[in-house]
């Protein structure tokens, strides 16, 4: 294990990026074992408030982010790892404040315990796999196909797929496919989920049989997939039941 660390991590200037993987996963941990202690009113825990104002963690992960990015820039370049590992950890604590409360900054909203609220741990596990992927050597737009083609070309193509995956409610492999791309070409020609822009755009009404189509394939594929992984995201982080306060609203 000594070895295999040496020479994955240490070896190849992945340290910071390792410390910042473990402190996002072991931060966004914490705080939400901090959370569901405060929902359930156990002991000391308690929200932290200013008189009548309640200060969102997210404040703090900003605070951090900051630290820990102005951190790592200062360092100098000729310093070990260790100087950027430890500015890597300050960043990853942040970042997992951040990320926890991303509904609450996608909303304007707190819906923290709400269904919506389930969006900042979709970002949080996005954001782990995609640090995972990076860890694991592989980088964005950089599929070795072994063909004379004009790398530049590439990357336009790959992100005109992202693009189209993206949009057809693809999140997650359109994530994916920035890192292996003929995941992307998979989910450009696949048809898109029915609640994506893609299929309002371009059958919702013109083409009743493929969004009939597209449905089905919804509810016999994708629902259950959604029910296994909010039931793991539950477990992990609390339930999300509260009534929603979003519903009904409209912006002026």
């Amino acid at each position: 294990m000594g070895s295999w660390f040496d020479n994955t991590i240490i070896a190849t200037g992945r340290l910071p990026l390792f410390c910042y993987f473990v402190t996002l996963i072991a931060a966004f941990i914490a705080t939400r074992i901090n959370v569901r202690l405060i929902r359930a009113k156990v002991g000391w825990f308690r929200n932290v408030s200013v008189g009548e104002m309640h200060i969102h963690h997210v404040v703090f992960g900003v605070v951090l982010m900051l630290v820990g990015g102005v951190a790592g820039l200062i360092v100098s370049s000729t310093a070990s790892q260790a100087g950027y590992a430890i500015a890597a950890c300050v960043f990853g604590i942040g970042s997992a404040l951040v990320l926890d409360e991303f509904a609450l900054i996608l909303h304007l909203h707190d819906v923290y315990w709400e269904e919506e609220g389930r969006t900042s741990v979709d970002a949080v596990f996005i954001a782990v796999a995609v640090t995972g992927l990076l860890l694991i050597g592989l980088r964005p737009l950089t599929w070795d196909y072994g063909t004379p083609v004009n790398p530049a070309a590439l990357i336009v193509a790959n992100l005109a797929l992202a693009v189209v995956t993206l949009l057809k409610g693809k999140i997650w492999t359109g994530m994916a496919g920035l890192f292996v791309p003929p995941m992307l070409v998979v989910g450009a020609l696949r048809l898109a989920r029915p609640g994506s822009p893609w299929a309002r755009w371009f059958f919702a009404q013109r083409s009743p049989r493929k969004m009939a189509r597209a449905i089905h394939r919804e509810e016999r594929w994708r629902r259950p997939v959604i029910r296994a992984k909010i039931a793991f995201q539950e477990f992990l982080s609390g339930r999300h039941d509260l009534p929603s306060t979003r519903r009904g609203r409209r912006h002026t």
